[in-house]
């Protein structure tokens, strides 16, 4: 049960003076508390009327109702977890409705510009919210801007596009594939000698706004993916759990290289004319191009509790 608020500490205490009031009245005059009580009695009726209509014409905000929604569905999320179906498809349901503006966002914005000076462009970062159990935050890309290849360890992971136009790459490991020992990348992209695991390519494709929102699991759904703006766009990300390093949750980049580039290919029998659809991945220390900023999120104020 959570704290007492001002609000319910008030409550409380008006409740109990309008009782020692009354009693007060009938001691005082019986006839004199009678029109009090009509004149109360009226009172109390139309504020709980009032109230009431207040209740009614309430709105929540799109962003508080994901937010409360992501406390239910990841209230016991860990490393691995994965939401029931009808909990995946109440969230859905919920970022499917969600537009820009309700985010504060506007294409206008500074920072969905093309640049022209830097060799990659910057990526900017909204962050919403963050707990044990999920976080909330927006990516905002300009023109050609690129989230490389990255995975997201034991996490299930909601990606609503709200404006603009994406390409998303997404892979999943090819589970009994052989590794490739002998792979090793070039020496500036790599700290050390690594191995190289077969994939296969789980969506290779442009999306537009407005469209549906994308769910990547654990073990599939296209775990691990890259993002490039074909033009200014902003993607929504709901991960749960987020993250972390001391949970093992650590953010793994990658390279992709076609699956007839090894000799690993050898040992798995896949047909000519499926190869394409299947990549070694290896892994990599993070793009030194790679900036992205954090800015402030403007939108609606998520209240807790």
């Amino acid at each position: 049960m959570g704290r007492a608020t001002v609000a319910d500490i008030k409550g409380r205490d008006f409740s109990e003076l309008d009782k020692e009031a009354k009693a007060n009245t009938e001691n005082t005059n019986k006839g004199s508390n009678t029109n009090k009580n009509r004149n109360t009695t009226t009172s109390d009726s139309r504020g709980r009327k009032n109230r009431r209509r207040q209740k009614k014409t309430m709105v929540v905000h799109p962003v508080q109702r994901l937010f409360d929604a992501c406390k239910d569905v990841f209230a016991h999320a860990v490393t691995g977890f994965v939401p029931p179906p009808d909990k995946i498809e109440q969230l859905s349901a919920l970022l499917d409705e969600i537009k820009p503006v309700d985010v504060g966002l506007s294409p206008r914005m500074p920072f969905f510009s093309p640049q022209a000076t830097r060799r990659a462009p910057t990526i900017t970062y909204l962050h919403i919210h963050e707990c044990e159990k999920f976080s909330l935050g927006i990516f905002c890309l300009p023109p050609s801007g690129v989230l490389p290849l990255h995975n997201h360890p034991g996490m299930t992971v909601f990606s609503k596009l709200l404006f603009g136009t994406m390409h998303i790459k997404s892979y999943d490991w090819v589970v009994g594939a052989p590794s490739n020992a002998s792979a090793v990348a070039e020496p500036s992209q790599t700290a050390q000698r690594s191995e190289v695991r077969l994939a296969k390519v789980k969506v290779d494709s442009n999306l537009t706004a407005p469209c549906k929102t994308s769910i990547l699991y654990p073990a599939d759904g296209g775990n691990m993916h890259c993002f490039t703006a074909v033009t200014a766009c902003a993607v929504l990300d709901v991960l749960g759990p987020p993250y972390s390093d001391l949970e093992g949750r650590h953010c793994t980049y990658y390279l992709a290289y076609p699956f007839t580039k090894f000799s690993g290919d050898e040992q798995v029998s896949i047909p000519e004319e499926e190869k394409d659809k299947y990549a070694w991945l290896q892994e990599r220390d993070k793009p030194e191009d790679l900036v992205v900023e954090g800015a402030l999120y403007t939108g609606p104020v998520i209240r807790e509790n």
